[in-house]
C-alpha cells in the first residue's frame, strides 16, 4: 500500500520535473516559446526564469529524495521469492539435471 503510494508520488514528480524543464527557454526558446513566449511571461509574471529555475531545483532536490525512498523500501522487500520462501527451488542430481519435487501427499490404499 505505502509502496504504491510513494511509486506514484515518484510518478507525479517526474512529470513535474519533464514538463518544468521543458518550459524553461534555453539557446532554441524552449517549449515555452511555441507557445508564445510573452504569453507566458504574463501568466507566470516577470520574474518567469527565476520561478522556472527554483521549480526544477525543487522538483529535483524532491525526485532525488523519492528515488532514495524508493530504494530503500524496495530493498526491505526482499530479495526474490525464493529467499521468502514463496518458491522452492528444483531439487538437481550431482549432474545437475532438475529432478521432480518428492510427493508429500498422504498414500491411499
Amino acid at each position: 500500500m505505502l509502496y504504491g503510494f510513494v511509486m506514484a508520488i515518484h510518478v507525479i514528480v517526474s512529470l513535474v520535473l519533464i514538463s518544468v524543464i521543458l518550459l524553461q527557454a534555453g539557446r532554441g526558446g524552449g517549449l515555452s516559446e511555441s507557445f508564445g513566449g510573452s504569453q507566458t511571461q504574463t501568466i507566470l509574471g516577470t520574474k518567469t526564469s527565476v520561478f522556472l529555475k527554483r521549480a526544477t531545483a525543487v522538483s529535483a532536490v524532491l525526485y532525488i529524495l523519492v528515488c532514495l525512498v524508493l530504494g530503500v523500501m524496495t530493498s526491505h522487500r526482499g530479495r526474490s521469492l525464493v529467499a521468502r520462501g514463496g518458491i522452492q527451488p528444483p531439487i538437481t542430481t550431482s549432474g545437475g539435471v532438475p529432478q521432480p519435487a518428492p510427493d508429500t501427499s498422504p498414500i491411499d490404499y
